[in-house]
C-alpha cells in the first residue's frame, strides 16, 4: 500500500514546505492537503521544501478531510488535546504499527487499501468531527507546562519513529514482517498545534517499505472511510424519518455513533450488512401496516 500524509487546512507556506522536505527525508512521495489556508507553491514552499520540492508540486488538495480519506483503511489522527478527546489517546510505539499493519496487495492491487496519517491546523489542530475519522489518536509527550508542537516540528517527531519502526523490523522481523513484491499504502493527516504525521520509506523516492502485519493483524483490516462514511448516512437519513433522532441532536448522537464503530474497526464486510439492514428497515418503515394505515 502507499503511504500519504495528509495536513489538513495549513496556513504556513513555511510549514508546508518543510513537511514536504520530511516527506523526501522518510520516503514519502504522496502529501495530500485539505483546504490549505497558504499557497502551497509559493516562494516560502518552495524555498524550504529542498529537495522534497517534487513532493510539493505533486501535493493533491482536497475540499474536506473526508474526500482525503476516502480510499484509506486505517487512519491515525495526531492531537496534542488532553481533554475530552472521542477515542483513546495512544502513544506512537500503540499505534504506529496497528497504522503500518494491511494486508498483502495481491496483483494487480486493490483500488482502495491505503492508510493514513492525520495533521491538523497549526493553531487549533482537529475537530472532534475530524478525530471521529480515525480509527485511532496519537500524541507525543511534552512537557505538561507547554504541549503545542509547530506543525512541522511534530510531522518530524512522527515520520522519525515511524521510520525506525520500519527499520527495526526489517532488521529484527519484530511486530512487522518483511513481503517481498508487497507495498504498504497508507494516508496521512496532520492534527492542530502541529502534531505527529507519519512517514516510512527505505530512502528517497520510495513511497514505502515492503512489510506488512503480523497473521493476526491481517484478519482486522478496516473498511475504507468511504464505505463507512455511506452507511452512516443511510443510517442517520433513517434514523431521522422514523424519529429517532431529531435535526437539532442528529449531530451529536451520531457522533457517539461514529466513535462506536470507529473502536470496533469495523470491516467492509460487516458494513455492509449494517448498509443492508438499513435498507430493509427503511423498506418496512413505508410498507403499508396490514392492519390499516399507520398513524
Amino acid at each position: 500500500m502507499s503511504l500519504h500524509l495528509v495536513l489538513v487546512e495549513p496556513a504556513g507556506p513555511l510549514n508546508v514546505g518543510s513537511v514536504a522536505r520530511l516527506c523526501a527525508n522518510f520516503g514519502l512521495a504522496d502529501l495530500r492537503l485539505v483546504a490549505p489556508r497558504c499557497d502551497p507553491l509559493d516562494a516560502e514552499a518552495r524555498r524550504m521544501a529542498v529537495h522534497g520540492l517534487p513532493v510539493l508540486e505533486n501535493a493533491r488538495r482536497y475540499a474536506s478531510l473526508a474526500e482525503a480519506l476516502a480510499d484509506c483503511r486505517r487512519v491515525v489522527a495526531c492531537t496534542g488535546r488532553l481533554e475530552g478527546p472521542p477515542l483513546p489517546l495512544e502513544e506512537p510505539s500503540a499505534c504506529l504499527p496497528w497504522l503500518l499493519a494491511g494486508p498483502p496487495m495481491a496483483s494487480p492491487a486493490p483500488a482502495e487499501s491505503a492508510a493514513a496519517l492525520v495533521f491538523g491546523r497549526e493553531d487549533r489542530g482537529l475537530s472532534n468531527d475530524e478525530l471521529l475519522q480515525a480509527g485511532r489518536l496519537l500524541t507525543l509527550s511534552t512537557d505538561p507546562a507547554y504541549t503545542s508542537l509547530n506543525l512541522s516540528h511534530a510531522v518530524a517527531l512522527v515520520l522519525h519513529e515511524l521510520h525506525g519502526l520500519r527499520r527495526r523490523a526489517l532488521s529484527e522481523g519484530v511486530g512487522l514482517i518483511p513481503a517481498p513484491g508487497t507495498r504498504l499504502e497508507s494516508a496521512v493527516v496532520a492534527s492542530a498545534s502541529g502534531e505527529p504525521a507519519f512517514g516510512g520509506g527505505r530512502g528517497p523516492g520510495l513511497v514505502a517499505a515492503d512489510v506488512v502485519a503480523p497473521t493476526d493483524a491481517l484478519q482486522d483490516d478496516p473498511c475504507t472511510r468511504r464505505e463507512l462514511e455511506a452507511a452512516l448516512a443511510d443510517a442517520e437519513a433513517l434514523l431521522l424519518e422514523v424519529g429517532f433522532l431529531y435535526p437539532h441532536t442528529a449531530g451529536a448522537r451520531m457522533a457517539k455513533l461514529r466513535a462506536l464503530l470507529q473502536r470496533a474497526r469495523i470491516r467492509s464486510p460487516e458494513v455492509a450488512l449494517l448498509r443492508g439492514m438499513v435498507c430493509q428497515l427503511r423498506w418496512a418503515s413505508r410498507r403499508p401496516c396490514a392492519d390499516g394505515p399507520r398513524h
